[in-house]
């Protein structure tokens, strides 16, 4: 049953207030029954359209909505600008069906402010106690909404130096970055990216810098099926670069960007005529498929320090053991920071590692890699 309380004053604890938006009652009980096993987690309110949704928003200023796509009245796209008006501290998820369609909302939404989506579940099996889906639901409300602890933000030592990657740093107050003098320092043979949550809009920010770029620019962002060839399709059209799906046997071109397709893992092989993509079905890691790490390692078997490895913002730790595995050759990796990052996970990872040659905002990632180009 839809709610739509007048009460203005949110409920005062510390727990992480949810907002559901979906036309489907079934949805929304289906999401209602996970989140309610956790006690950290509060429903503070469950209504079936965006118009309903924006309402709710601005009275009870939750920390999370799940907006649906497709609704009557107002949809999803709609309501999204409308919901960061009035409630501007509040992250939004969209909840998508795996189609096309819906993955082109979702692309938008997300180049837009959301910071992340889900796809709808198809059964009650998928969403049961100790699926996949409810692992990885509660797991992104509690990433998104994880409180920074007082003196842990980091204050990015420009002098300071790490010539090997520490793997504990007496305090993490202080992020050490690396200053290796034998690290190579020439102009890049490939860019490769890694990314997951808040993603999207991250990879519009910095890639539009890039044009003009003579070496190829390579992506894994972690997203399902159907939403890379939209991802890509939507990289094309901000910034202009040729952007493709990465296809098994694919030739890789200069000045063209590449995003690892979803489900399988984007590796390279040399071959006479060139560099190519190989695609690889085999198991997920880091709790991923497409992830990070396995692009680095077959990366650096053929570019070694030649590469230029970027850790977006993102949940987890994908992308740390490549990142270790450039650093020992000599190459060189850059972060995004904390404040700019949706999630800093996987940023943080190799940042708190001290394998970065820079640490930085999103809106200086692209400049910085300008000048990495000589151009």
């Amino acid at each position: 049953m839809d709610t739509e309380s007048e009460n203005t004053a949110p409920p005062q604890n510390d727990k992480i207030k949810v907002i559901l938006i979906d036309d489907s009652s079934v949805i929304r009980g289906a999401l209602s029954r996970i989140l309610t096993t956790d006690p950290d987690i509060e429903i503070i309110g469950s209504v079936s359209n965006g118009e309903m949704g924006v309402t709710q928003a601005r009275l009870k200023q939750p920390d999370i909505i799940i907006l649906d796509v497709e609704m009557p009245v107002m949809d999803g796209i709609t309501a999204l600008p409308k919901i960061m008006e009035v409630s501007p501290k509040t992250k939004v998820i969209m909840c998508s069906t795996l189609t096309a369609k819906g993955a082109d909302v979702t692309i938008k939404a997300l180049s837009l402010g959301a910071v992340d989506s889900i796809v709808k579940p198809s059964s009650s099996t998928e969403t049961g106690p100790g699926s996949d889906f409810q692992r990885d639901l509660l797991a992104l409300l509690k990433n998104l909404t994880r409180r920074r602890k007082p003196g842990i933000r980091p204050a990015p030592a420009t002098g300071a130096s790490a010539q090997t990657p520490s793997s504990a740093l007496a305090d993490k107050s202080e992020i050490i970055l690396r200053n290796d003098p034998n690290a190579y320092k020439g102009k890049p043979a490939i860019i490769a990216i890694g990314s997951s949550t808040g993603g999207p809009q991250a990879l519009f920010k910095v890639l539009k810098n890039f044009s003009g770029f003579d070496i190829p620019i390579v992506i894994t962002q972690h997203m399902p099926a159907t939403f890379t060839k939209i991802l890509a399709d939507h990289i094309g059209q901000q910034t202009g670069i040729n952007t493709h799906e990465g296809e098994d046997g694919m030739l890789v071109e200069n000045g063209n960007i590449y995003v690892a397709p979803g489900g399988k893992h984007m590796l390279f092989e040399k071959k006479a005529d060139g560099l190519h993509i190989k695609t690889d079905d085999g198991p997920q890691e880091n709790f991923c498929k497409p992830a990070v790490d396995p692009m680095y390692r077959s990366l650096l078997d053929i570019y070694g320090t030649k590469m230029l490895g970027i850790i977006l913002t993102g949940m987890g730790h994908d992308g740390l053991a490549g990142a270790k595995m450039l650093v020992e050759k000599g190459g060189r990796l850059i972060a995004q920071d904390e404040e700019t990052s949706v999630v800093w996970g996987m940023p943080g990872a190799v940042a708190e590692t001290g394998l970065c040659s820079a640490i930085l905002p999103i809106e200086e990632i692209g400049p910085w890699v300008r000048k990495a180009m000589m151009l």
